[in-house]
């Protein structure tokens, strides 16, 4: 993803015939970055799902339940075998392509909004604390989706854990939930996802855009790079987001995976948690998240910029 945006040079440099084939450039741009950024998300979890499940299991049990990521790992697979390691992944697949391609669209929208909010800047090309105030952006679009897609996905990846099953499906998820207390129900958690996603997002976008930068030769443009320094570029913004964003989504899994009424709201669930657990437990799952960061982030971003090439050679 290249940080110039040539398509939004101030229209007094451009000569009329010229301004309405920016205007065509930008919505294609548009169009591609959403699909592109679908194809992007299946890949993220393909890759990232037994370590995302992981995650929540360690975040969402009673203590002691684990000694660790490698003793959850264990004791999953010895319960229900590889499969139980995809537990859940029907929601973020099915939600994915949505969430990806809004994400990756929003980032661009991000872009505009910030070049419009400077007419008279020197350059088309942005800066790095730019880019992360689009990534920022970014979150607040994603997050109407991202948030019952994630609600059913940690209900179904806590089940087995310590009790009977009590959704048949994701639909069925959906279906309790809304019986249960409606659309708010379904929503839960929306506020930690938008918390954690917001300087999650500005962290992701800023450190992909930073490392391609980094990684590109003099007299080169980032968009010339190889897939292996995309997929160091994706898996290294993985890990920004995620070195910042343990803590916030350790409230919205258990915002969203505990029974009704145990907590009022987000600041309820992280006054609980550390009096509780302690501000250490504000940090459990960060094992599964950082390994999981980078494979599945190269795997997001690799898979983006590659369809976006093939969509740029097909039309």
């Amino acid at each position: 993803m290249s940080t110039e945006v040539t398509a939004l040079e101030p229209t007094s440099l451009i000569q009329p015939d010229e301004a309405v084939e920016v205007k065509k450039e930008q919505t294609t741009s548009g169009v591609k970055s959403f699909l592109a950024g679908g194809f992007g998300g299946v890949s993220a979890v393909l890759v990232g799902q037994p370590f995302d499940l992981i995650k929540v299991r360690l975040q969402t049990a009673p203590e002691g339940t684990y000694t660790g990521m490698v003793d959850a790992a264990k004791q999953i697979l010895a319960k229900d075998g590889f499969r139980g390691l995809y537990r859940g992944m029907g929601p973020p697949l099915v939600g994915v392509t949505p969430i990806f391609a809004i994400s990756f669209w929003s980032y661009n929208l991000g872009k505009k909004i910030v070049l419009w909010a400077n007419p008279n800047r020197s350059s088309p090309d942005l800066s790095i604390a730019e880019l992360m105030v689009a990534g920022a952006i970014s979150a607040g679009p994603t997050t109407l989706i991202m948030s019952p897609v994630e609600r059913v996905k940690v209900l179904l990846q806590i089940q087995g854990q310590g009790g009977e099953n009590k959704y048949k499906g994701p639909i069925d998820v959906v279906r309790q939930l809304y019986k249960e207390g409606g659309l708010r129900s379904i929503y839960r958690g929306v506020g930690a996802t938008l918390i954690r996603d917001a300087p999650g997002s500005a962290a992701y976008f800023g450190a992909y855009e930073l490392t391609k930068k980094l990684l590109t030769p003099a007299n080169a443009t980032p968009d010339s790079l190889n897939p292996a320094a995309v997929l160091f570029a994706g898996g290294m913004a993985g890990v920004a987001m995620w070195s910042i964003a343990i803590p916030p989504d350790v409230i919205k899994s258990r915002l969203q995976s505990a029974p009704p009424g145990t907590y009022k709201n987000a600041m309820d669930c992280l006054r609980k948690t550390i009096a509780k657990d302690g501000t250490k437990a504000l940090f459990k799952g960060l094992g599964p998240a950082l390994v999981r960061a980078f494979p599945a982030n190269a795997a997001t971003f690799l898979g983006y910029e590659a369809s976006l090439k093939i969509m740029d050679l097909l039309w």
